[in-house]
């Protein structure tokens, strides 16, 4: 039977994560005990924990840890209130979470080579929100206004992240997905979220030589100094999140699963 291992990403402790069956890994300023993995040695990017969030455990266990794994293990990401599941099931308590949490790879997967969250859409969001953080756009071309498949990726970042930024990132890609890329953007309203992901070894050091690579190339663009705020500050970890749909699907024969936003108060 193939095995499964889930690393779940978090920048605090937190109580009920301990009681998951996941391996837990700490990000960020705070100290973390022994149960949890740290990004403190070895090679790591954790001074830029604040840009790369998640992404930083990502790079870490990339260049320390993926060349020990079997190339037969299925290797996943989570992160602290967002898990996944064995099914299409409603969670409304932890118990719900505990018994409904995925732990062994499933047997449909048998097929394929990465596991992806189910997409959400983008389109057709509030007119209103739509005039104050798209207003570029809509000058641009009002038809956005209306037409929904034009309500697409490209359009989201620019809302949420700054008008431009996601077109400026593109061209440090490698010329092989420029193209690609910026057309995934232009003609999907959907993506699928949060940078969570399952596959094997060979798939996963792929996708990070992909990543960072670019990513690294953004810095010399955007730096650091300027992203503030909740929408720039984690600014590599939202491109990352759009190019993961890209990447998996474009270079995988992929599967979309269940996943679950739950957080205990």
């Amino acid at each position: 039977m193939e095995k499964l291992m889930i690393f779940c990403v978090t920048n605090k402790e937190i109580k009920y994560l301990e009681k998951l069956n996941l391996s837990l890994a700490g990000v960020g300023k705070k100290r973390f005990k022994k149960e949890y993995i740290t990004c403190l040695n070895g090679k790591n990017i954790q001074k830029k924990e604040k840009y790369y969030s998640e992404l930083t455990f990502h790079y870490w266990f990339w260049k320390n840890k993926l060349k020990k794994f079997n190339n037969n293990i299925w290797i996943g990401f989570c992160q602290k209130r967002r898990f996944w599941l064995n099914s299409d099931t409603k969670i409304k308590n932890f118990s719900d979470l505990q018994k409904n949490i995925l732990k062994v790879p499933h047997k449909s997967w048998k097929n394929y080579e990465s596991i992806i969250c189910k997409p959400i859409r983008l389109d057709n969001p509030k007119k209103m929100k739509l005039i104050k953080r798209g207003l570029q756009n809509i000058i641009n071309d009002p038809s956005i206004f209306f037409n929904r498949k034009k309500q697409n990726i490209k359009l989201h970042f620019d809302m949420h992240h700054g008008y431009g930024i996601l077109d400026r990132a593109i061209k440090y890609l490698d010329k092989k997905d420029r193209k690609d890329f910026q057309k995934f953007v232009s003609e999907n309203y959907s993506f699928n979220p949060h940078i969570m992901f399952i596959t094997k070894k060979k798939v996963m050091n792929d996708w990070f030589s992909s990543l960072f690579k670019w990513l690294f190339r953004c810095e010399k663009e955007f730096g650091f100094r300027k992203l503030k705020g909740y929408d720039q500050q984690r600014l590599y970890a939202y491109l990352a999140e759009r190019y993961l749909s890209f990447w998996f699907k474009k270079n995988t024969k992929y599967l979309e699963w269940y996943w679950n936003f739950f957080e205990l108060k």
